[in-house]
């Protein structure tokens, strides 16, 4: 009975908010606060190798050239996930390495790692596994 119970436990869902926090990138050791926003799900670049070393960094890669005097840290980097069937979806990823947008997917793993995943279009798709800052 007892293992029936664990199994049920954890193959169900992890709640929405589970993503609600703060996490570190597998790249540069980027930090990102995740959020709500209203109903969706946003995330600010709080931290990374390129602020620490110059906290002044604006995004200067950005499409917009109106944009690309705008500081780094605080940059919208998640936003429009709508929490569905047990995942964040279809949400966009900004990514200032090259200042594109692309279509995103948030999975949680578990309380403390979830799966973002990026993609151009499917399946041209680039996934990192984020960890969460205790």
């Amino acid at each position: 009975m007892i293992p029936m119970l664990l199994a049920a436990m954890l193959a169900a869902p992890a709640p929405a908010d589970t993503v609600v926090g703060t996490w570190r990138t597998e790249t540069k050791h980027g930090v990102v606060q995740i959020e709500r926003c209203g109903a969706s799900l946003c995330g600010r670049l709080m931290s990374s190798d390129g602020l620490r070393a110059n906290p002044g960094l604006t995004d200067s890669k950005n499409k917009d050239e109106k944009l690309r005097r705008r500081p780094l840290k605080g940059v919208l980097m998640l936003s429009g996930f709508k929490w569905d069937d047990g995942a964040w979806t279809g949400g966009q990823v900004y990514n200032p390495d090259d200042g594109r947008t692309y279509s995103g997917k948030i999975t949680v793993i578990d309380a403390d790692h979830l799966k973002l995943r990026g993609c151009v279009f499917v399946p041209l798709c680039k996934t990192q596994t984020w960890t969460r800052v205790h």
